[in-house]
């Protein structure tokens, strides 16, 4: 099949659909803003003198439960690529041995165009292009954007702009997240804390999750609430109290981390989505995300895979 597609976003809904797509006989370009692929599923790397630490630091874990995502990560899991953490409960799966080792070995086939912000979609239905910084890729017969609503609405606003309203309404929350590393981890420290505010959701060991390696790494996650108010810190200044609030929370003195580090993921949590993905075919233009599908990675992969279904049956 000549028709070639451009993807925007290498997150798991973009390469959800792209893998349909590609099983199909599509050709596929896949560009993302990013330095490799994951998304709010990726895994940090951070180096202290000689030793590295893994974090887990955007999705924690992920549920499975419709037929189709079942059938992906039974292969996955087949892999080696999946497997269960029994500490988040009985239902939860992590990517192995990061969280972003599935979306890793997704992108394998598709040679992902990866740090590269697309900034607009040119053109006509049918022969659309793509610009970015002093470059323009192209024409694509469809294009498929697969990023975050807050981003997605200014590059569908000239084009779809019923598409763009959409993604305006859907905003998401956004959440600070820190990672600690200790030189030696307490031993009575629980592997998980689901936290009811007002500073913490979340807490967890990541070393805890199945085939880590690379020593100390906790992940404490803010709730929305507390993120929206204090958004406009620095990294270092939102590290500080949510690391005390960690500490108000146990018996007794945490040691003195060795890594302390805040990111903020401004785009985190969607709300729960009705519609699952949007197609125009007369435009040549769908898209499909999680704020289209609901606030699990699940839904992520749903999303895309029913967008290129959409555009495989148009």
């Amino acid at each position: 099949m000549s028709q070639r597609i451009g993807i925007i976003g290498a997150g798991i809904s973009g390469l959800a659909a792209a893998q349909r797509l590609i099983a199909t006989g599509y050709a596929v370009d896949i560009f993302d803003k990013g330095r490799g692929p994951g998304g709010r599923m990726s895994t940090r790397r951070e180096r202290i003198d000689d030793a590295t630490y893994l974090f887990d630091h955007g999705a924690q874990y992920f549920t499975v439960r419709d037929p189709r995502f079942v059938s992906q990560v039974d292969a996955w899991t087949h892999e080696g690529l999946a497997a269960r953490w029994p500490d988040a409960g009985p239902d939860a799966f992590v990517g192995t041995p990061m969280m972003c080792s599935p979306l890793a070995a997704l992108c394998e086939p598709f040679g992902v165009r990866f740090a590269t912000r697309i900034e607009g979609i040119i053109g006509a239905p049918g022969a659309w292009h793509l610009t970015a910084e002093n470059e323009t890729f192209g024409p694509y017969a469809q294009v498929i954007v697969a990023i975050p609503s807050e981003q997605a609405a200014s590059l569908l606003a000239s084009w779809a702009p019923d598409f763009a309203q959409l993604a305006l309404k859907n905003v998401s929350q956004p959440c600070w997240t820190t990672m600690v590393s200790f030189e030696e981890d307490p031993r009575d420290l629980a592997p998980v804390m689901r936290v009811q505010g007002p500073v913490l959701a979340w807490v967890a060991n990541n070393a805890s999750k199945p085939d880590r390696s690379g020593g100390s790494a906790w992940v404490l996650q803010a709730t929305p609430d507390w993120t929206a108010a204090y958004i406009d810190l620095s990294r270092e200044d939102a590290a500080a109290p949510m690391f005390a609030a960690w500490q108000a929370l146990v018996s007794h003195p945490l040691p003195q981390p060795v890594l302390l580090k805040a990111h903020l993921w401004r785009y985190a949590r969607t709300g729960e989505g009705v519609d699952g993905c949007i197609y125009d075919k007369a435009l040549c233009l769908g898209v499909c995300g999680d704020w289209l599908k609901g606030p699990r990675v699940e839904a992520a992969w749903l999303s895309g895979l029913e967008l290129a279904e959409a555009l495989l049956a148009a």
